[in-house]
This record gives C-alpha cells, sequence and structure tokens, in this order.
C-alpha cells in the first residue's frame, strides 16, 4: 500500500458541535456500506446518487492503492477486511485524539473571539480529561460570555501548568478519602499549599472497572486481576486516574506487577481506555461510567470521588473566575451533570473551599493504610453517593 499523507481544515459553523467531529466521506461512505449492506441504501442513507457512491468509491480504491468493497449481483455488498481495519484504525484514532481536537478547537475559538468581541472574557483551564467540562464551556460561552480555554493534561500536569503560570484554573480529581493518603499526599502536597490555593466545587462522579458487556471474565475489583489473564489498559503516569489505580492496589495488598499489562503503553483519556476494551485490544481498564457507557460497555463501580477546580487565592475576585462559579451554581449546569451517568452534584458545587477541609487526609500523617469510600456493586447504582456520608 502507498504511503498516504493526512491534512487537515477546519470550517466555521454554529456554536453547537462537542468532540472530535472530524468529517471524512471516504468513512462515512464505508460505515453506511456496512451498515446496509447495499451501495444503493448506503447512497440513499447519504443523499446523494448510486452513481456519484459508486464513483467516489473507485476513486478512493485509486487513493488509497486497495479495495474496500465486495460486491456481486444478487448479493449484499461488504468491506473487504482492509476497509474493516481502516475503520477500526480511524474509530481509535478518532477517540485517542477527542481531548486533543477539543483543546485546538477551544483554541481556535479563543483567538477568534478575542478578535470579534474584546468584551468576552476568557478563562484558561488545564484539568483532567472529564466529561462533564465541555458542557461547562459551552453553557459559560453562551450564558456568562465566559470563553474557557479547555486544554486537557493529567490531573499532576494540570496542577503544574497552575504552578508555572500557563493557567487560571486547574481540574483535578480525588477520591474522598478519610484517613492517610501517602500516594496522595506525595503527588498533591508539592503543588497545592494551605491558604495559598483554594478549591472550587466542581462536580462527583464514579470511578470504576470499564469491562466487556455481560462482564465475561467476572471482574468485580481490581485484586481480581492479580493472577489473571486479562489485559488491563491503563492511563498514562501523572494522570489522577493512575494514581488512584495504584493507590487501590496498595489498598488492596496487589503489587502492579501482579496485573498482566499494567506497565504496557497507556492511553490519555478515559475515552481512549474505553475504546481500547471495546475494539477488543484490551479486557479491563479504570475508568468513569459515562465513558464506559459511550462505548456500550459494562462498568462495575468501585470509588466514588470529588472534582474540583483550584485557583491561586488572589484570582478569586478575577472576573473570569467569579463568572466561572456562577456557571457552576447554575441550573443548567445541574442539569447538564444529571445527562452523564454516574455524574452528582456536588453539595459545595461553586463554593469556595480550603484544602484541608475538602481534603481531610491532608493533615494526617503517617502510612497507615488509606481508606476510600468505596461503591458497592448494586443493581442500577450509578452515583458517586458516599455510603459513609
Amino acid at each position: 500500500m502507498k504511503t498516504r499523507g493526512i491534512h487537515l481544515q477546519y470550517t466555521f459553523g454554529p456554536p453547537d458541535q462537542r468532540g472530535a467531529e472530524i468529517q471524512n466521506p471516504l468513512f462515512d461512505l464505508l460505515n453506511a456500506v456496512r451498515e446496509h449492506g447495499s451501495i444503493q441504501q448506503a447512497a440513499k442513507a447519504l443523499g446523494a446518487s448510486y452513481r456519484h457512491i459508486w464513483g467516489s468509491l473507485k476513486q478512493w480504491e485509486e487513493a488509497m492503492g486497495e479495495s474496500l468493497v465486495v460486491w456481486t449481483q444478487g448479493q449484499p455488498a461488504r468491506l473487504t477486511p482492509f476497509a474493516d481495519r481502516l475503520l477500526w484504525a480511524e474509530t481509535r484514532a478518532r477517540t485517542r485524539m477527542t481531548p486533543h481536537i477539543e483543546a485546538l478547537r477551544a483554541e481556535l475559538e479563543r483567538v477568534l473571539t478575542e478578535a470579534l468581541d474584546g468584551s468576552q472574557h476568557v478563562l484558561t483551564l488545564y484539568a483532567s480529561h472529564d466529561l462533564a467540562l465541555p458542557h461547562l464551556r459551552e453553557i459559560a460561552s453562551s450564558d456568562e460570555r465566559l470563553h474557557i480555554d479547555l486544554r486537557f493534561a493529567g490531573s499532576i500536569d494540570a496542577l503544574r501548568a497552575l504552578a508555572e503560570g500557563r493557567c487560571l484554573v486547574a481540574g483535578f480529581h480525588v477520591p474522598r478519602i478519610r484517613t492517610a493518603a501517602p500516594l496522595f499526599s506525595r503527588a498533591l502536597k508539592p503543588l497545592l499549599k494551605p491558604g495559598q490555593h483554594k478549591l472550587i466545587g466542581c462536580t462527583q462522579r464514579t470511578q470504576g472497572l470499564m469491562v466487556a458487556r455481560g462482564n465475561p471474565l467476572g471482574l468485580h475489583n481490581l485484586g481480581d486481576l492479580a493472577g489473571s489473564a486479562a489485559r488491563f489498559v491503563n492511563r498514562q503516569e501523572g494522570s489522577a486516574t493512575r494514581l488512584l489505580t495504584d493507590h487501590l492496589l496498595q489498598q488492596a495488598g496487589v503489587a502492579p506487577s501482579a496485573i498482566a499489562t499494567y506497565f504496557e503503553p497507556s492511553e490519555d483519556s478515559h475515552l481512549a481506555v474505553a475504546a481500547a476494551i471495546a475494539s477488543g485490544v484490551g479486557d479491563v481498564g479504570m475508568g468513569i461510567e459515562a465513558a464506559a457507557k459511550a462505548f456500550g460497555l459494562d462498568f462495575v463501580p468501585i470509588v466514588a470521588e470529588d472534582y474540583f477546580l483550584v485557583c491561586l487565592k488572589d484570582a478569586l475576585e478575577h472576573p473570569a473566575v467569579l463568572r466561572l462559579r456562577q456557571v457552576l451554581q447554575s441550573p443548567r449546569w445541574q442539569a447538564a451533570l444529571q445527562t452523564l451517568p454516574g455524574y452528582e452534584r456536588a453539595a459545595e458545587i461553586g463554593d469556595v473551599l480550603s484544602l484541608t477541609r475538602a481534603l481531610p487526609w491532608w493533615s494526617l500523617k503517617g502510612a497507615k493504610s488509606a481508606g476510600v469510600s468505596v461503591l458497592r456493586k448494586q443493581p442500577g447504582l450509578s452515583s458517586a453517593a458516599d455510603p459513609a456520608g
């Protein structure tokens, strides 16, 4: 097969796009043929003529140097093995790129907005990957004329960006730990200082195991992975989900080396982990329920956690931060959270919180086993409710 270059471009349109909605007519065409099993029906679904679709297929085959569709008179049309692999690869690549494309579009919107309207406030937010934050960005833009320059990064990397002055606000998440937490203490204390940094309540959500539909391997906690052949899809170092995974393993007395593929190449978002499991590359991974549902996976809830925004104390009176808090306390944000599986409205959403108040383990010393709010698997459980209160 000949090597082909990838060319990207962007257009202007209504402000209603979400996620990595990069259009490509080849993949639209292949998806339509696979779904309908007929070139004629695929043409109808795409609003084009049979002749146009047939000609497009031939042009794409010439460009790719491979056959894409097998079709015999009187039989359903089907994709060639090459076309199937191409669709699979494009789906994984698109999912991996979702946070980066979201950030790129946010950057383009930011500079164009500044050029067109100097009165709109801009807030740069480095944040751990989360499916609710793009909704927050849209609500802020439409209701408060606040453009959130959203850049996804691991929690530790987001806090470093705040420390280095690359953003006004950072986003990170932690489980509801009520006793000493050595791993979280070592990771977060160098980057957050009581009195200097202030937390803002954002949301609550559930983390757990994302597994294939029906949970064929019968996995219910990380301890089940020890010594098993289940292929674990991990998150990247510097992410709070990786830190949470290490924390839970330490609590269970399981060495990471006991889990197959634990140290193999990792993914940098919840959606990328879910895509890897859905495509059969892995069997299980830690993540949020909304990502699992997006890819038709089953979800085993394990831990309730809080998602916080954080800024310097001096930034609390910044107009952009004040507007951000207004958005967080708005009914629209509450409604947006209700549409996402596994999310809850935090009791202190939009409130300014001290580190030691929000993180009760902050002042505790010692390396005692760290307790977290663990969710037991129950029918219909989809929220981050803390059974201990």
